[in-house]
């Protein structure tokens, strides 16, 4: 994921509510800062999928500000767990846990998209294409399942393929707000993740959110969801 450390590993998982209040003391010079990452193509690469208007946004306002949050609200942890403040500790556990989120979907967002000319929309290959006409029937049979839920999913939130590591199987699932995929199964992982808040569409696709599931696959990058699942699920899997 194009981000960098926050913390060490110890001070990050008192991040998550873990671990013993010396524990920041003696980490804190490790304390660091996220930072939004580079986009690997230009904001109007995915046009006409994707307006270059809205990817432009998105990253830069969007995503930095869901960066920005998560670096205030983890610095107010860390002097929070320096003066022993339980309670403000409680408190900020849902901010870290929604502007971290945004963070995380976003990184992995745009690894899910490419331009045509790069491979954009083109059909996976090989294992995951495999693992889909097993589990789905078909790419078409996934590609409807992701819509009707995407479509379906009341308020903000994302739309995943995921890769359930225990079962060696692929799931479709849904999170609400910014929840990362991992909050639904700790053995999840995401190989696509589609963004259906309003923000990722409304400049170009007014509130007709199917419109936007549809035209998206367009520029989905399967190139990435299927080397992610060959790391993840390898051959040897009977696949």
């Amino acid at each position: 994921m194009a981000m960098r450390r926050l913390l060490s590993r110890k001070t990050l998982t008192l991040a998550s509510g873990f671990g013993g209040l010396s524990a920041v003391s003696r980490h804190a010079r490790n304390l660091q800062t996220f930072t939004l990452p580079d986009l690997p193509y230009d904001y109007g690469a995915l046009e006409p999928a994707i307006s270059g208007e809205i990817m432009q946004i998105h990253h830069q306002k969007h995503h930095q500000t869901y960066i920005t949050n998560y670096n205030k609200t983890l610095q107010l942890l860390h002097e929070a767990m320096e003066k022993g403040d339980a309670s403000t500790v409680v408190k900020l556990q849902s901010a870290i846990k929604f502007n971290g989120g945004g963070h995380v979907n976003h990184s992995i967002f745009w690894k899910c998209l490419a331009p045509t000319h790069e491979g954009g929309g083109e059909p996976p290959k090989g294992s995951l294409g495999w693992a889909i006409d097993t589990d789905f029937g078909s790419l078409e049979s996934l590609v409807q399942k992701m819509n009707a839920e995407g479509a379906a999913l009341q308020g903000s939130g994302w739309v995943w393929l995921g890769l359930d590591k225990e079962l060696k199987k692929l799931v479709i699932e849904t999170t609400g707000n910014q929840d990362p995929l991992v909050t639904k199964g700790a053995n999840l992982i995401p190989l696509l993740g589609i963004d259906v808040w309003e923000h990722a569409y409304y400049l170009q696709y007014k509130n007709v959110r199917p419109d936007y599931l549809k035209n998206i696959w367009k520029v989905v990058n399967w190139k990435y969801a299927s080397e992610l699942y060959q790391k993840e699920c390898p051959p040897t899997s009977g696949r």
